[in-house]
């Protein structure tokens, strides 16, 4: 057991002491003159080391039959660190966050195969409230199909816990984000439509000439492989209110996972 004790000021820390050393350590010269005055304190300095059994000890006394029957079930997250195209050198992200006690195992699968390979370590990191963290990266080239495993075993838990990342192609992964995210784009402007349609019924917009559309497209927002993503087709400032609006992809017209959220007046 060990009593550690810091002291800082201005944000950086001047000195300590250390139970395992017996004494104060001076960090910076600010600290120096403190350290060095206080060793010379032999009542002090006795008891700055009888701490380890004062303080430590006694609390763990306290404390040590809770702490050694707490157990925190860890939150499992996993995720490449950037997009990038299949074939390319990705960096797969194990997020292992709010569990206790410390120790832990964590390890990375390819098709059920364990990688030892360019796995990368942040080591155990302390959160502040009685629970630890840790992040576990793979160096890999994913090649379409794979799948990749983040296998966590803890005291918390009777089995392993488990978290698949799978590599799609980019076809698969637009296909897959348009259907759902048109699904949720439509659920957003319903009550947009609903709004303007009622408002149109108060009367009718003065005459205006014909406005050429602008037109911009755009990811709704960046996702990585294997989430859903939502293209949209933005067309503003357009007078008559007659516009067709279609998808292609490499040529050729998509129909799934179109939604519109239909003709909308701007009020000018």
């Amino acid at each position: 057991m060990r009593f550690f004790a810091r002291y800082i000021y201005n944000t950086k820390e001047d000195v300590h002491f250390d139970s395992d050393v017996g004494e104060f350590t001076a960090l910076t010269e600010l600290g120096r003159p403190d350290a060095e005055y206080w060793n010379q304190q032999k009542d002090f300095m006795e008891q700055m080391r009888a701490k380890v059994d004062t303080v430590c000890r006694s609390n763990y006394q306290g404390i040590g039959s809770f702490l050694r029957q707490r157990r925190v079930e860890p939150t499992v997250t996993v995720y490449p660190a950037k997009t990038q195209p299949l074939q390319h050198h990705s960096l797969l992200v194990c997020s292992v966050n709010g569990f206790y006690p410390g120790h832990i195992e964590v390890r990375w699968f390819r098709n059920g195969h364990e990688e030892e390979a360019g796995v990368i370590s942040t080591g155990l990191i302390q959160n502040g409230d009685w629970t630890f963290q840790t992040v576990v990266m793979l160096e890999t080239v994913p090649q379409g199909g794979e799948v990749y495993t983040c296998q966590v075993e803890h005291p918390s838990r009777t089995s392993p816990l488990t978290v698949e990342w799978r590599a799609q192609s980019d076809s698969a992964q637009r296909k897959l984000m348009s259907g759902v995210g048109g699904f949720v784009l439509g659920l957003l402007f319903l009550g947009v439509g609903l709004f303007i349609h009622f408002r149109s019924k108060k009367g009718q917009p003065a005459l205006q000439p014909i406005v050429e559309p602008t037109v911009t497209v755009y990811p709704e927002k960046t996702q990585p492989l294997q989430h859903h993503d939502l293209l949209v087709c933005s067309v503003d400032g357009f007078y008559l209110g007659h516009a067709e609006v279609r998808w292609f992809w490499k040529g050729q017209e998509e129909e799934a996972g179109v939604i519109s959220t239909g003709l909308i007046q701007n009020g000018d």
